[in-house]
């Protein structure tokens, strides 16, 4: 196990010089206008930023930062739908141009932004390439990633974003089986992008899978059982699925078929550690960020995650490469105690894709009723001149 650079002077910087990149997965026009993304980029090394309708409905429900902007497209005549995609199609070009200097610095590595197609097209093939496509003109900067749920649907489209140059972020990633097919399909579009004579050095993607949601559908499972076994895998069924998604990282982007496109200029997709903030208080809160440590990494922390890591997290070197053994066994005993890891990673797809689709909604109808509130308030001045 390797021990932190000296250079390291906080644990996320720590996080850092073991090869794991800092993505905040957070966004707003606050975070935006008050310097306070700025600051985590020049003071705790943050290198990305991921996004989703969760993070952005909870954005316009805040103060009036939006406001003008949404004056102005509602006077315009502008339907809820595309107003929601102007105001965030703006907060992440925005983003996309703070992070500029840390894409450029990271040889195009990092300095990534993701904004998501509308959950509602998870099951639509088509209609997730239409949206990839739009969301990619309207920020027109190299630094975007667009966020593909991992669907069986949405794995052409991963294939046809990729094959056209789009840089796609893979979300809700669960099970081991999907994520071979992720990188299945995005080995097929870089193929296909090589054939169209495009320069695969300008395409990236990230494989977001998820953890902390694991254990939280697990462990009330195991508490049911109730068996002294049953108690002693509490909690670790999110960190050895992931391990295990890990080494099929390795696994993939190892054979002849990757090395083909590696010498032609391709970068891996390499794996997101997403759901990374701790729910069960019995557990250490930095636990999703400091196990899951290794080189070619993301983790995209929610701000409170990032914090606690900054103030006590404690890094000790990689925490995956050569687990996959001890993980594999994890699994196998959680079957073979009735808990079924299919019937598990199924439902929490099906479960992040309606929570989305819920946030989705919540967000359409924020940005509907603050565009009747202002037209109101406008109408409200005139009448008063």
């Amino acid at each position: 196990m390797t021990t932190p650079s000296s250079s390291a002077t906080h644990p996320l910087a720590q996080l850092g010089d073991e090869g794991v990149s800092v993505w905040l997965d957070d966004l707003s026009r606050e975070l935006l206008g008050s310097g306070e993304l700025q600051r985590l980029v020049e003071d705790r090394g943050v290198v990305g930023v991921t996004s989703n309708p969760t993070i952005f409905a909870s954005a316009l429900a805040k103060g009036d930062a939006y406001a003008d902007q949404t004056r102005e497209l509602a006077a315009a005549g502008t339907s809820v739908d595309e107003v929601v995609f102007q105001l965030t199609t703006e907060d992440v070009r925005r983003a996309c141009d703070l992070f500029a200097p840390v894409y450029e610095r990271t040889g195009h590595l990092d300095g990534r932004v993701s904004l998501e197609v509308e959950p509602g097209l998870a099951h639509d093939t088509e209609g997730t390439v239409s949206a990839a496509r739009a969301i990619w003109a309207a920020v027109d900067r190299p630094n975007l990633m667009v966020k593909i749920p991992a669907t069986v649907e949405g794995l052409p489209a991963i294939t046809t974003a990729i094959s056209e140059g789009i840089s796609v972020n893979v979300t809700l990633i669960f099970s081991l089986d999907r994520y071979r097919a992720v990188m299945n399909a995005y080995l097929t579009g870089l193929e296909q992008a090589r054939e169209a004579g495009r320069d695969l050095s300008q395409i990236a993607s990230v494989a977001s899978f998820f953890v902390s949601r694991v254990d939280t559908d697990i462990d009330p499972r195991l508490e049911a059982i109730g068996t002294d076994e049953a108690l002693a895998l509490r909690g670790k069924a999110g960190l050895a699925n992931a391990r295990l998604a890990y080494a099929a990282y390795e696994e993939v982007f190892s054979t002849p078929r990757w090395q083909v496109l590696a010498d032609a200029g391709a970068r891996p997709q390499r794996p997101l550690w997403a759901s990374t903030g701790v729910k069960n208080p019995d557990y250490p809160d930095t636990l999703y960020v400091t196990e899951l440590v290794a080189p070619g990494t993301v983790n995209t922390m929610p701000g409170a995650t990032m914090d606690k890591t900054y103030d006590h997290g404690v890094v000790h070197g990689d925490t995956v490469t050569g687990t996959a053994a001890a993980s594999s066994a994890v699994l196998d005993d959680l079957e073979r105690l009735g808990v079924s890891y299919t019937e598990v990673v199924e439902g929490l797809e099906t479960e992040g894709l309606k929570k989305f689709s819920d946030s989705w909604t919540e967000l359409l109808q924020t940005v509907s009723d603050e565009m009747a509130r202002l037209s109101a308030s406008d109408d409200d001045a005139e009448a008063q001149k």
